[in-house]
């Protein structure tokens, strides 16, 4: 027999068994082609029964009628926050590992509420986090805005029906014929944060809007993303005069809190140089348009995050007191939008110890640093992980990527637990994990693929 576990009574009901203890009322038999379903709508075991002798966990007795079961311990549960109905409903077949399930009604949820928090703002995507294309085109049905960091994310959006007129070309560097290209099909909204970049854009797309991308303290954020863009306030204002020289439109500006961020004032902070900045070149006759927020709005991973309204009444407090005309706002969530969309399943290959003394145990499983947690680098993003032997006693453990590389170690110094009971064959469940997994994944060291991804 083969189980499928879930979070349960010990009860099931079925017309193709007898069972030695009652069935709750109301208990319901599903079928799958080839296979009696043993189940229960009241969080009960299911059960797809092949040969019933092979599961430990049922007492199996031959009978002239039917064979009689009886349950004789809990299969092992899993307990999975987030874990929606679809998901539980695909990943319950056990598909192959390592894979990605994301619920795009989740993504529609986290749209919606983002846009309800900062009604004001127009909402675009940043499709670095996912590009997936079901989760394009739900974005797009939407009305969603793009943030796109190359010519073929724009072309991924433009594939599915984005108009080139919600699309935004962020990335401070880019190639001159890249950004010939981007006009050429149309975006005209581009970033800078530099002399030269300005010159392409001038060159390439001429008379487009233009946004420069200001350096600002990212104190607070899991994940820094200031250090490699980004110029200094003294800096900006003098490129974009030079922009309205070059025959560009001086849109606004730009700034990014950094990636995960939990402390709501950082936006206050950016703000206050950006509305100064917005005062300085009025007097020179150049008045900015646009405020754009950036990303930065976290998804939970375990700890408590912050809700979406909370930073959505934080920002539009400070805009409207700094600012004394409402400019144009743009936000542009990526991790927000996908991450806790999505449940990361990955198998357990190996679990040993290096030495017999060591407590510490390596569990080695089939999604590592190269096909999908590559932001697991420096411990930065800790995915809170399952199983379904959670509840038995645990014990400290290095996680472990399969590649025949020594720094496809995902989680060493982070104080990750499992329990004793896991071994090769089970499987984890990674949460919150629908952002900047697959995009991250390469082609295939080792051979290893990317992981595979489903949208439900």
């Amino acid at each position: 027999m083969r189980a499928f576990p879930c979070p349960s009574l010990p009860f099931c009901s079925s017309g193709n068994f007898l069972h030695r203890a009652p069935s709750p009322a109301g208990a319901v038999t599903g079928r799958r082609p080839g296979f009696p379903l043993v189940e229960s709508p009241m969080r009960s075991h299911a059960f797809f029964a092949d040969a019933p002798s092979a599961l430990p966990d049922l007492e199996c007795e031959e009978r002239a009628s039917a064979p009689t079961l009886s349950l004789v311990a809990p299969a092992p549960q899993w307990v999975a926050p987030g874990l929606t109905a679809k998901m539980a409903a695909f990943l319950a077949e056990e598909p192959q590992t390592p894979c990605l399930v994301v619920d795009l009604d989740v993504v529609e949820d986290n749209f919606r509420r983002l846009r309800a928090a900062l009604p004001e703002a127009e909402v675009f995507y940043a499709v670095k986090a996912n590009p997936a294309r079901p989760l394009l085109a739900r974005l797009v049905g939407l009305g969603s805005s793009f943030d796109t960091a190359s010519l073929p994310e724009i072309d991924m959006c433009l594939d599915v029906g984005a108009d080139p007129a919600r699309i935004s070309y962020g990335n401070t560097i880019k190639k001159a014929r890249d950004i010939a290209a981007a006009y050429e099909r149309g975006v005209r909204l581009y970033a800078f944060d530099a002399e030269e970049e300005l010159e392409k854009i001038a060159q390439h797309a001429p008379g487009s809007q233009v946004f420069c991308r200001l350096f600002v303290d990212n104190k607070g954020a899991q994940w820094p993303l200031s250090r490699k863009f980004g110029c200094s306030v003294r800096m900006a204002g003098d490129l974009l005069r030079k922009a309205q020289s070059l025959g560009l439109e001086p849109h606004g500006l730009s700034f990014h809190v950094g990636s995960q961020q939990n402390d709501p004032g950082q936006w206050d902070v950016a703000l206050s140089l950006v509305a100064g900045l917005f005062a300085e070149l009025a007097e020179d006759g150049i008045h900015l348009g646009m405020v754009n927020l950036g990303g930065g709005l976290p998804t939970p991973y375990g700890a408590p995050v912050m809700t979406v309204e909370a930073y959505g009444a934080k920002i539009q407090e400070t805009v409207g007191r700094l600012f004394p005309t409402r400019p144009r706002l743009i936000v542009e969530p990526g991790r927000y939008m996908g991450g806790n969309a999505g449940i990361l399943e990955t198998e357990v290959v190996l679990v040993s110890r290096k030495d017999q003394a060591e407590e510490r145990r390596w569990v080695y499983v089939d999604a590592g640093r190269f096909n999908g947690l590559a932001e697991t680098e420096g411990e930065a993003i800790v995915y809170p992980m399952v199983s379904p032997r959670d509840g038995d006693p645990d014990g400290p453990v290095i996680l472990a990527g399969p590649t025949c590389d020594s720094v496809d170690i995902l989680y060493d110094k982070s104080g990750i637990r499992l329990p004793l009971s896991l071994r090769a064959g089970d499987r984890l469940r990674l949460l919150s994990a629908g952002a900047y997994t697959t995009t991250y994944a390469s082609v295939g060291f080792n051979g290893f693929s990317p992981i595979k991804a489903h949208y439900l």
